[in-house]
């Protein structure tokens, strides 16, 4: 199966594996020739956080694409890819965070969906839900899941 479009999916939490996960997904759509998409979910809340943060009035509509691209995490992810020679186009969506990235790899018709989390307990799962958990379930295609390292 050749891997032609893999999405990176990346959220706030994200900021600490920065070079963790573009390493990943560079050594998986390098060798390919892939392209990867890199998709940055926003919570409302974060997304008026973030929306605030780069300075956009409050009555402005603004595209949650522009937002995604003008984070820091998404654009430190995009330095690597481009040093690297990966193509590659960055999403940005507002909603429930594993319900849009199983909706945008299926838009996409990615071969691959790349996530990344933290090693958490059962009931840490049960009380604050997991996203990589919800992908891993409903995912169109397979799903590489990369864990903080130390865990």
């Amino acid at each position: 199966m050749a891997l032609e479009s893999v999405l990176l999916a990346i959220g706030e939490g994200d900021a600490e594996r920065v070079g963790l996960l573009a390493q990943t997904v560079i050594d998986i759509a390098g060798p390919a020739d892939g392209t990867v998409t890199l998709t940055h979910v926003f919570t409302a809340e974060e997304f008026e956080t973030v929306r605030s943060q780069l300075d956009y009035g409050t009555e402005s509509s603004v595209d949650p694409d522009e937002v995604a691209r003008r984070h820091t995490t998404t654009r430190s992810i995009e330095a690597e890819l481009t040093a690297a020679n990966v193509d590659h186009s960055v999403r940005g969506s507002v909603g429930p965070h594993g319900e849009s990235i199983v909706e945008t790899a299926t838009e996409i018709g990615a071969d691959l969906i790349v996530v990344g989390g933290r090693k958490r307990s059962p009931t840490g799962k049960a009380v604050f839900g997991s996203t990589a958990q919800e992908v891993l379930l409903n995912a169109p295609c397979p799903v590489t899941f990369v864990r903080e390292q130390g865990d």
